[in-house]
């Protein structure tokens, strides 16, 4: 990608500091910026879902990861080309970019007030150009290999808890992901709301993928996943993100850790590794806070029974007199193992993920062998 900042002359400094004198504003920022998006151009008010709340709040984060890293050429363009990617599935064409561009040099003018220069202007916009470019490219050669996304048809549904269901869906093209990861999903009941979720199962033959939702509360698109979906219901799915892969080359032992529906991409890799000639040691700790929770735990037995390199641990934290272990995962991690010698993958809520980071560095385990997906950002 072409250098967005730094070697391209533009002055990172001043860039940075008129974001944060125009992130001071808050919430009006977002606003101010969509306001003037859609005024100028209502047509693009199609690409957005009804409810602006979340997006106001993505619209900065994505600005304020851009403008930080700016220096730090090769990381960002990573970003950007997922970004570009990504955007395809809304139906963003390259023709919106300069609408974009017009709105957010607007907004930049009205809050940095009497700071705004002619210099400040020029920078800003050649630092969009850059952006965009990146982007438009990305989406571009995307649109030579894969669809922007893939319909698919749910055919089975089960609902494990009143807030917990899995189901499995068909999708009528083959969808290439690596196990671990995690693909957007929409559905017609929720209009252009996108979420994360990871599958449960390497890819088959048959097309058919499993996922494992929790409703979450205020999470539009949860509330459908889980308790409105029906066997015929079709659905939209994203290409595949994520960078929470198993890495067999290392050689070592696995430890697993999954808190609630963090459990879907672990059983995935779990189902990659049955397929390897002479696979690890796989320890699976699969925690919630009540029994209910582990609504997995009867089909995780079953394939430990079949794989006895597989020790599945259920852990409840909040349940006295249940099976398993007692506690939350990162105490039971620092009692029950010396886990310095493996692989570490870690999926849940946020809170959880972050407990087990910590624990298991202070118990030695060097942080370049511990792999995250941190369920946190599923739902707004």
């Amino acid at each position: 990608m072409s250098p967005p900042a730094g070697r391209s002359g533009l002055d990172v400094q001043r860039l940075q500091e008129s974001f944060a004198h125009m992130t001071m504003h808050g919430d009006a920022v977002p606003l101010f910026f969509y306001s003037d998006l859609f005024l100028r151009h209502p047509e693009t008010r199609d690409l957005f879902p009804v409810s602006m709340a979340a997006q106001r709040d993505r619209l900065v984060d994505a600005l304020g990861r851009i403008v930080s890293d700016v220096e730090h050429v090769d990381a960002l363009g990573e970003y950007l080309q997922g970004l570009g990617r990504e955007h395809r599935k809304f139906g963003a064409i390259a023709e919106y970019y300069p609408y974009v561009r017009a709105s957010l040099i607007a907004t930049l003018a009205h809050f940095n007030g009497p700071a705004w220069t002619p210099e400040l202007a020029a920078d800003w916009k050649a630092a969009y150009d850059l952006v965009a470019q990146v982007m438009i490219g990305a989406a571009a050669e995307d649109a030579g290999v894969r669809p922007a996304f893939w319909e698919a048809t749910v055919i089975a549904h089960e609902l494990r808890r009143f807030d917990i269901a899995t189901f499995r869906v068909a999708t009528t093209e083959p969808l290439h992901y690596l196990p671990g990861q995690s693909v957007s999903m929409g559905s017609a009941e929720r209009p252009r709301i996108w979420r994360f979720y990871s599958p449960a199962n390497v890819p088959r033959d048959d097309l058919t993928i499993d996922f494992h939702v929790r409703m979450i509360d205020g999470g539009a698109l949860s509330m459908v996943l889980t308790r409105g979906l029906a066997v015929g219901a079709r659905l939209r799915i994203g290409s595949p993100v994520g960078m929470l892969t198993y890495e067999p080359e290392t050689g070592r032992d696995v430890l697993l850790v999954a808190g609630s529906t963090g459990l879907a991409p672990l059983k995935a890799i779990a189902e990659q590794i049955s397929g390897l000639p002479d696979p690890p040691r796989v320890h699976l700790l699969f925690g919630a806070r009540t029994t209910d929770g582990l609504y997995d735990l009867t089909d995780l037995e079953k394939m430990a029974a079949r794989h006895p390199w597989l020790t599945v641990v259920p852990v409840v934290s909040d349940e006295p007199g249940c099976p398993g272990e007692r506690g939350m995962l990162h105490e039971v991690l620092a009692r029950s193992g010396n886990w310095r010698g493996h692989d570490v993958y870690a999926s849940g809520p946020t809170p959880m993920v972050e407990a087990t980071v910590t624990q298991l560095m202070a118990l030695g385990v060097p942080r370049s062998q511990i792999y995250l997906e941190d369920f946190g950002w599923s739902e707004p």
